[in-house]
């Protein structure tokens, strides 16, 4: 019999707030609304320092849970991350959670004079990268020699509260990020492919995102987690939803916004409709199918994914 996890929910923000008072004032709403976690992207256009606003957002609430969605792994070095994200971890009290990615917005390197590389490339760095950060989360010297990263003797400092570390997220579509995740993660995301462009997205890839890909993908995350599969926490992104208290399912709603049919909506795991209580019984039948315990949604659905996470809680 496969062991459930108890739901928990996240919020993911864009970071774009016009202040940081009101950055804050989202942050603090989630928490009472009863989110787990608040999620902050890393981005080098019109956002706010992402380990500075996650500082302040661990200062200014109590019991919420914060990270990164996800830092972007070639922003930094990761001797660097990993300070950053055990100071964080220290100024939360230990709730931070720790998302990195092996980025994707090429024009953003292209800003900066930064190495796009293959995603073969780019994946590779951020698995170095992890040996790295995981190392100078230890109490032990690290001493690496990779492709990528060189790291001499050095000693992790501060200790993060939570040990071994922080809860660490890794996610993505394709097979080989996803395997690397289950081998590599405490949490592992799965996002449909196309997901990066959150702002612009208005077409969902089918093939991709309906039930079927999601069984193929839950498949190989078990297959390269091995033993370890039951560890795992596996977290699923809501692209958006259609919440009613009448008859009507919401799905035309989505199906407009989408170019889908009502009946391909229905097949997306991404997309939920209906009322709350439906939502709340499809989304205990995914857990059931596929082991998925952990939501994450948009910060612009917050107010209207609350009954759901009031529906769920504690179950």
């Amino acid at each position: 019999m496969q062991f459930h996890r108890p739901f928990r929910f996240g919020i993911v923000t864009h970071n774009t707030n016009a202040s940081l008072d009101a950055l804050v004032a989202r942050a603090r709403l989630a928490e009472r609304l009863g989110y787990s976690v608040f999620l902050i992207p890393d981005h080098l256009s019109d956002q706010f320092d992402t380990p500075l606003a996650l500082a302040l957002v661990a200062q200014a609430t109590s019991i919420l849970r914060v990270g990164s969605f996800v830092f972007a792994n070639d922003f930094r070095h990761p001797a660097l991350l990993a300070k950053a994200a055990a100071t964080l971890d220290v100024i939360s009290g230990g709730r931070f959670e720790l998302g990195l990615g092996a980025g994707w917005m090429e024009s953003e390197y292209e800003q900066v004079g930064l190495a796009f590389g293959t995603p073969r490339v780019r994946i590779d760095r951020m698995v170095e990268a992890l040996q790295v950060i995981k190392g100078l989360f230890s109490d032990d010297p690290v001493t690496f020699a990779g492709v990528h990263y060189q790291v001499t003797a050095m000693r992790g400092h501060p200790s993060p509260v939570q040990r071994p570390y922080p809860p660490i997220l890794l996610g993505g579509s394709g097979k080989r990020i996803l395997s690397v995740a289950a081998r590599e993660a405490d949490i592992v995301s799965i996002i449909p492919r196309g997901m990066v462009e959150l702002e612009s997205l208005q077409h969902i890839d089918l093939a991709d995102a309906g039930s079927t890909s999601l069984a193929q993908k839950v498949a190989w995350i078990r297959e390269a987690a091995a033993e370890r599969f039951q560890d795992l926490e596996l977290n699923l992104f809501i692209v958006d939803m259609a919440l009613t208290d009448r008859g009507d399912d919401g799905a035309d709603q989505l199906a407009h916004r989408f170019a889908l049919s009502r009946e391909q909506v229905m097949e997306i795991p991404h997309l939920l409709t209906g009322t709350a209580g439906q939502i709340g019984e499809r989304l205990q039948e995914a857990r059931e199918q596929y082991g998925v315990s952990y939501l994450t949604v948009f910060d612009e659905h917050m107010e209207q994914f609350a009954p759901i996470v009031a529906h769920l809680a504690n179950q």
